[in-house]
């Protein structure tokens, strides 16, 4: 994993993860890119943390805030508190009562803790010069792109009538840029390797496709050609879509 910088205007890269970083009466949320890393959003805590109302609303509005993040495809999702505190711990523990559908089936979430603080610019830019920082979101979104491969490996395999996984650019961008008829199947998972991003020689055709994708609700995922998911994807050409039985 590369370095990375903050609020580079030039290159951002993709979206890799969602970082959120904890204190005692807030919580700030990042997005990770492959370049660089952008604030989100800080939630505070209205109230006390001995209070179980104030601090269950508290939880419940981070998870309302990383849904639009989570739709889209990005699930690897690393917690960062405070040494001697347990405030990744307890969301944790919130998420695992109040939101199975996180931590469980096929488009489940991964989590992740680091110790430190990352509620500020200079707080997440000590972080991202960490190597065990760049450790961990190689080691989060390796276990996240696994679960999606094997999803991918179930519908290769699948005895449905039609098809459920596409393998090139044009027979994808005909189903995205289409619309889905009734009783077909649908669009759930766009993938591809970087390698195949940045070799493409039709990339505005192919990033105008990915964003009518993400537009549509269709979770695009960009992962290292390297990586045991990668090299999954580019035994099949380095792009692959996994449809949904209707």
């Amino acid at each position: 994993m590369k370095c990375f910088t903050l609020l580079r205007k030039n290159k951002r890269g993709y979206p890799v993860a969602v970082l959120a970083g904890f204190e005692e009466d807030r919580a700030a949320l990042w997005k990770v890119f492959s370049h660089m890393v952008k604030p989100e959003k800080t939630i505070n805590l209205n109230g006390e943390r001995k209070d179980p109302k104030a601090l269950y609303n508290f939880y419940e509005s981070i998870i309302n805030a990383l849904r639009p993040t989570l739709k889209e495809g990005v699930r690897s999702v690393i917690l960062v508190s405070p040494t001697r505190t347990d405030y990744a711990q307890t969301f944790l523990k919130h998420v695992r009562g109040h939101h199975a559908w996180l931590i469980q089936g096929p488009n489940k979430a991964v989590f992740n803790e680091l110790t430190g603080s990352a509620t500020t610019l200079s707080e997440v830019a000590a972080l991202a010069k960490d190597p065990l920082f760049r450790e961990t979101i190689g080691e989060t979104t390796a276990e996240e792109t696994e679960n999606i491969i094997d999803l991918l490996e179930k519908r290769l395999y699948a005895t449905a009538q039609n098809a459920l996984v596409l393998y090139s650019l044009e027979e994808i961008e005909n189903l995205i840029l289409g619309s889905c008829k009734a009783g077909k199947p649908k669009p759930e998972y766009l993938m591809l390797t970087d390698m195949y991003l940045s070799a493409e020689r039709r990339k505005g055709r192919l990033l105008r496709m990915t964003q009518i994708a993400s537009n549509k609700g269709v979770k695009t995922k960009v992962v290292k050609a390297d990586s045991p998911a990668g090299k999954r994807l580019s035994q099949l050409g380095g792009i692959v879509c996994i449809l949904k039985p209707d």
